[in-house]
C-alpha cells in the first residue's frame, strides 16, 4: 500500500469531466449536454464555445432538463444532463424515473458538487440524500469517482454503456490514487491495499481518506484492507462477500447519507451471504453551517474517523 502523502496535490474532478466530454463530443455528433443555467459551475464554458449547438441550457427547471435529455435520447442522441447533484435528483426525481428509467432512455445524469460541496450554503445545497434515491430506482448504474482518473473513465463508460446512468462529478478536491491498471467497470472494485484484520470500503471523497486510515491502523498492528467501488450500482458483491469472508469485518465510508447508500448496500450482501460486524461512516442527519472541511470532520468523514470505525468492528475500542 502507497499511503497518500500530506503534501499531495489535488484536483477538482470537474474539469477532467468536462474535458473528457468535449474529447468524446468531437469524435461523436451524438454527444450534447444539457444543463440548468449552470454552464460555470458544471465547467461547460469551453464546450459551449467550441460546441455552441450541442449545449442546451433549460434554464433553473430540472424537470424540464430531464424532460428534454430524455427526448433527445429518444431522438438519437446521447445526453449528458448536468447540474448541480442535490436539484438535479431531489427536483426531477419523478421524471429519472418516469421518463429515463422506466423508459430506458440512455441518459447521463450528471450530478456537479455532490456530497457537502456546497458546505456553509447549507442542507438545501448539499446533496446527501442522491445516492440513496438514485439507488431506489431499478435499472440506474451509478458511479461515484474517487479522482480524476475514474472521472474520466465514467464519462467514456457512460457514453457508450446505452444505459440511464448517474454520475457524482466531485468538486471537493481530491489526489490522484487510482493505478494505471485499475479496473473500470460495472461491478469491479479496485483493491487499493492489502490486508487481514478489516476492510474498509470507499466510494468517491473518501477513497483516499479511507488509505490514510489504513496507514494509521498499520502502525497500531491492525491490518486494513482498501477497497474502492466506483460503481455502487451494481456493486461488486463477489469483492464485498471475499473480503466478508477474508476480513471477518468491515467498514463503509462515503460522503452520504447513511440510509440507503453505499453502507446500506454492502450490509444487505454482507447480511445475506455472509454476516459479519458493517460499521458505516458516513452523514446521519442534515448538516450545521460551515465549510466542507469543518462538515466532513464533524461527521467523521476522515481518516480518524474510518479508524474508528474500525476499531470498532474490531471490538478494539477502549
Amino acid at each position: 500500500m502507497t499511503p497518500v502523502a500530506a503534501e499531495a496535490p489535488t484536483f477538482d474532478c470537474r474539469a477532467d469531466f468536462a474535458a473528457e466530454l468535449a474529447a468524446l463530443a468531437r469524435a461523436d455528433e451524438r454527444i450534447v449536454a444539457v444543463c440548468n443555467d449552470s454552464v460555470g459551475s458544471s465547467n461547460l464554458v469551453g464546450f459551449r464555445a467550441e460546441f455552441p449547438d450541442r449545449l442546451i441550457n433549460v434554464g433553473i427547471a430540472e424537470q424540464d432538463l430531464v424532460g428534454v435529455s430524455a427526448g433527445l435520447a429518444n431522438a438519437g442522441f446521447i445526453p449528458f444532463a448536468s447540474a448541480a447533484a442535490p436539484f438535479l435528483t431531489g427536483r426531477a426525481l419523478e421524471q429519472i424515473k418516469a421518463d429515463i428509467a422506466y423508459t430506458h432512455q440512455h441518459v447521463v445524469l450528471c450530478g456537479q458538487s455532490p456530497g457537502m460541496a456546497y458546505g456553509a450554503l447549507g442542507p438545501t445545497h448539499h446533496a446527501v440524500e442522491d445516492i440513496s434515491w438514485m439507488r431506489a430506482v431499478p435499472g440506474m448504474e451509478i458511479i461515484v469517482p474517487a479522482d480524476p482518473e475514474q472521472t474520466r473513465r465514467a464519462v467514456r463508460w457512460a457514453a457508450r454503456s446505452g444505459r440511464p446512468t448517474y454520475i457524482r462529478v466531485p468538486r471537493f478536491k481530491v489526489p490522484a490514487i487510482t493505478p494505471g491498471d485499475a479496473p473500470f467497470e460495472p461491478g469491479r472494485a479496485v483493491r487499493l491495499a492489502e490486508g487481514d484484520d478489516v476492510t474498509l470500503i470507499a466510494i468517491g471523497t473518501m477513497v483516499s481518506r479511507a488509505l490514510e486510515a489504513a496507514a494509521l491502523l498499520a502502525r497500531e498492528g491492525i491490518s486494513a484492507r482498501v477497497l474502492n467501488t466506483p460503481f455502487v450500482e451494481p456493486l461488486d458483491t463477489a469483492a464485498v462477500q471475499a473480503a466478508a469472508r477474508e476480513t471477518g469485518c468491515l467498514v463503509t465510508a462515503e460522503e452520504g447519507l447513511l440510509s440507503g447508500g453505499l453502507g446500506a448496500a454492502v450490509a444487505r450482501v454482507v447480511a445475506e451471504h455472509h454476516p459479519v460486524p458493517v460499521r458505516m461512516v458516513g452523514v446521519p442527519a442534515f448538516a450545521p453551517t460551515g465549510s466542507t472541511s469543518f462538515l466532513l470532520d464533524h461527521f467523521g468523514l476522515n481518516a480518524d474517523g474510518i479508524a474508528t470505525a474500525a476499531r470498532a468492528a474490531l471490538g478494539r475500542v477502549p
